[in-house]
């Protein structure tokens, strides 16, 4: 399996690190509102870069991945409520479970393509939180399940808890897109767009279509999971009321906005759905507007944001940000010889391999570093 490049593989790391040390830094220096914040943004940056595997890579429009984060809440709950168990291992079980929802929904939904998977998913997300109301012994009804989460003792007991949620969101944010960004340069990122491209070119080179779709669900579902969970450390409960359709709605279009395709889109996008209401909200309260007004300039200012960058980036904010720097010439993209372009003649398996960039399809082993 052809892996990230050792420069590469710097790059990213280097990046991640970087990541890490300014919000460590944040977090110390803000207050606990924007650690929250922080926390928040993180948890965002889970799912929606999971979402941007299923849609971006893979070419499948999810519509209810808000379910799939409650699967992993309300996992994380009951794990921490009825077993006590360390929060890492639950977070991993967490995962776990989500991505096993995650097949089963990818399998059924297999053969659906456009608008039906969109449907789809869409009942997933509206029917799934309703579970909740109809087991309220397990599940707490309407008012959730609620949990006692403490920052570990090692750090004192003055350490605030909510800088503590805002370094493990963070960690684990970053943790998920290293492993997304080596998977999507892997043989089986490869595979997702070829499938995203042409099914039938695919599925002529080779390439189990229906296994490529059921893994991208699997991989996205376990990313969404990990981010309820997430949401439920830094909230402290779980409830339904959190994982409504609009939740579904903010992932995606966290996505979009950011950038279809892109993982650094996803952290790009996470800031402006965290950022943006809380932002217009301060604006309207600190103008005196009134309460029903100042409750609907958030929901103008996200729209209006949403529109704007549609407007002036159609690829999203890092397609934009890659366009910019290739007008000052700073882009990689310019000293980068393009592929050939394959014959009308040639086969699909020929046209695939020129795509990843061996047009003669020899069969050198590929780098593993």
């Amino acid at each position: 399996m052809k892996a990230i490049t050792s420069s590469q593989g710097l790059r990213i790391l280097g990046a991640l690190v970087l990541v890490a040390v300014v919000v460590l830094l944040l977090s110390i220096r803000l207050n606990q509102f924007r650690d929250y914040q922080i926390a928040e943004i993180a948890t965002y940056v889970t799912a929606v870069a999971g979402l941007t595997v299923l849609t971006g890579f893979s070419g499948q429009v999810s519509l209810g991945h808000g379910a799939f984060m409650a699967i992993g809440a309300y996992t994380t709950a009951l794990l921490l409520l009825h077993l006590n168990w360390p929060f890492y291992l639950v977070l991993v079980i967490s995962g776990a479970v989500t991505a096993a929802a995650g097949a089963l929904v990818g399998a059924a939904a297999a053969r659906l393509h456009g608008p039906y998977l969109a449907g789809a998913t869409l009942l997933l997300g509206v029917a799934l939180p309703a579970v909740a109301d109809a087991f309220n012994g397990a599940f707490g009804g309407d008012q959730g399940l609620n949990i006692i989460y403490n920052a570990p003792s090692s750090f004192g007991p003055n350490f605030p808890l909510t800088r503590w949620q805002a370094w493990v969101s963070t960690l684990v944010a970053l943790v998920v897109l290293l492993l997304l960004a080596n998977l999507a340069r892997s043989r089986v990122g490869r595979n997702w767009r070829a499938v995203r491209d042409n099914e039938v070119a695919a599925a002529l080179a080779g390439v189990n279509v229906a296994w490529a779709r059921i893994l991208a669900f699997i991989v996205s579902a376990a990313c969404a999971g990990l981010a309820g969970s997430l949401l439920t450390i830094t909230t402290e409960q779980a409830e339904p009321g959190a994982f409504t359709i609009t939740l579904s709605i903010a992932i995606l279009t966290g996505a979009v906005i950011g950038g279809l395709g892109s993982l650094t889109g996803a952290i790009w996008g996470s800031l402006v759905v965290v950022l943006v209401p809380t932002f217009a909200t301060d604006v309207a309260t600190s103008h005196g507007l009134s309460t029903s007004v100042a409750a609907n300039i958030p929901v103008v200012a996200y729209g209006a944001t949403l529109i704007l960058v549609m407007l002036l980036f159609p690829h999203g904010i890092q397609g934009g940000l890659r366009w910019l720097l290739g007008l000052a010439g700073i882009s990689s993209a310019r000293t980068r010889r393009p592929a050939p372009v394959p014959e009308a003649s040639a086969s699909p398996h020929e046209f695939l391999l020129v795509r990843e960039g061996n047009p003669h399809g020899s069969n050198k082993k590929e780098d593993t570093q």
